[in-house]
């Protein structure tokens, strides 16, 4: 399962779908992919009894780098996810938190980040933004090579 979280009229927002977008012909066979809001309960919904999710979406740092990656893993063995600040109102942290509470986290959760600096209103990503996508998507691949597919 690979979800993309954000609103492409949005703009650097977008950098989630659009990820989505530029792998969807390059996924392994029987790979599901999802582009969401951010709405925890379409988020639990997407990734519930996954083997395993990796999610792609914006964030904003206090002392934000636009396009700098983060990744964190989320699974049995380590089921600590470092705090993000989601570009959305409920954010990829509450989804988190409410799954592992109802017990519908997937058996391992993967959330990749790209910092950005431009969420107002209107389509496209910022240049930083925009050309953190191949690494983004080439880092999301890396993810989905070596574990079998849910």
């Amino acid at each position: 399962m690979v979800i993309g979280v954000g609103q492409e009229f949005r703009r650097d927002d977008g950098a989630g779908p659009r990820v989505v977008a530029r792998l969807r012909e390059h996924l392994p066979p029987g790979t599901r992919c999802l582009v969401s809001d951010g709405d925890p309960a379409q988020l639990i919904e997407a990734w519930d009894g996954a083997g395993l999710a990796v999610v792609a979406d914006a964030a904003r740092s206090a002392a934000g780098v636009p396009g700098r990656l983060h990744r964190w893993v989320l699974d049995r063995d380590h089921p600590f996810l470092e705090p993000a600040v989601s570009s959305h109102g409920l954010g990829l942290s509450e989804a988190i938190g409410l799954a592992g509470a109802l017990g519908r986290l997937p058996e391992r959760l993967i959330v990749h980040t790209v910092e950005v600096s431009d969420v107002g209103l209107g389509p496209g990503l910022t240049p930083p933004v925009a050309a953190a996508l191949g690494p983004l998507a080439a880092a999301i691949l890396r993810d989905l090579g070596p574990h079998p597919v849910a």
